[in-house]
């Protein structure tokens, strides 16, 4: 192996430039060429692919967003877009390939692999959805962002003497909601993984009027449903003055935390030695703080569970 190519796909997260800069450092320490491959797997396609040296990714270690930018792409999941994904990788003399992302990167990486290209996965998502890793790439600084923005809403809840609804990112896991809400004390979480029953809610409002408590924090994962609908919802059955904040995509920026600098920066080298020791279709994950790696089917064939303890936990401390 000679050349290696990088690339981000999918929702951007931040850690991912620390992961292209591992990939690019190890693999020349390793004399192997580099080449990055811009907008994920539609600049595969249209071979928006360049040469990438030392400098080329000096100084970004500190960035959110991917410097490879990204986008999604219909095409490649066609047989006849990743033929063409192929013949562009084979034009450029590229002998195996590291894609950064989430679920349906994966996807993506799995189908190079079907067709006999080298293929390794880094995992790269603020959702922290993705099987056989502890951690996903961006989940710590999004996670940081939650809470801080949370702590910012609280203090106008008590102020004020509101019940606040706040949606976080979390289609189809709820980690970000989970953790944010046990580490900020949020009064309710609700998450996909776990049904919840609105008559629960309202009486543990209640409770906590009774008591004397003015302000309540509700963390909503958007997989549940509409933040606002379920703001409304509480509302009506309440009659307590609620308010909602949408946190959206100011959740994947920003500057990615030490830890997430640091698990992007193993897990980018992690895949270059996979690659060169003749490793494809696999993804590199994180657990128990030790570097693993799995077949990247295994991986997209396990349903995402939430720590069941950390949940219940949630709701003890919440009485």
């Amino acid at each position: 192996m000679k050349r290696i190519g990088v690339l981000t796909s999918g929702g951007d997260s931040p850690g991912m430039n620390a992961a292209i800069r591992a990939v690019v450092r190890k693999a020349i320490y390793h004399d192997l060429e580099v080449y990055g491959i811009y907008q994920g797997y539609a600049g595969l396609i249209s071979g928006q692919i360049k040469k990438l040296e030392l400098g080329s990714v000096g100084d970004i270690i500190h960035r959110g967003g991917t410097m490879l930018y990204t986008a999604r792409c219909e095409e490649f999941k066609t047989m006849e877009g990743q033929k063409k994904g192929i013949e562009q990788l084979n034009k450029f003399g590229i002998d195996g390939l590291v894609v950064i992302g989430g679920d349906g990167s994966f996807q993506g990486a799995r189908k190079l692999t079907e067709h006999g290209f080298p293929t390794i996965g880094v995992p790269g998502t603020i959702d922290n959805d993705i099987s056989g890793t502890d951690f996903t790439i961006g989940f710590d600084t999004a996670l940081n962002t939650v809470i801080d923005a949370i702590d910012k809403i609280r203090d106008t809840a008590t102020s004020h003497e509101r019940t606040y609804v706040v949606e976080v990112m979390g289609r189809d896991a709820g980690d970000l909601a989970l953790w944010a809400g046990l580490a900020d004390g949020a009064e309710t979480i609700l998450i996909p993984e776990v049904d919840y029953n609105m008559d629960d809610i309202v009486n543990r409002l209640k409770r906590g009027a009774d008591r004397g408590k003015k302000h309540s924090i509700i963390l909503v994962a958007e997989g549940v449903g509409s933040g606002v609908d379920i703001g409304r919802e509480i509302q009506d059955k309440t009659n307590f003055e609620t308010r909602v904040t949408v946190l959206g995509h100011i959740q994947r920026g920003g500057s990615p935390t030490a830890a997430d600098r640091v698990l992007a920066s193993r897990l980018g080298a992690k895949a270059v030695e996979l690659l060169l020791n003749g490793q494809q279709g696999q993804m590199v994950g994180i657990e128990s703080n030790k570097l693993v790696s799995h077949d990247i089917d295994e991986a997209l064939s396990r349903e995402h569970t939430v720590d069941e303890e950390m949940y219940q936990l949630s709701q003890e401390l919440s009485i």
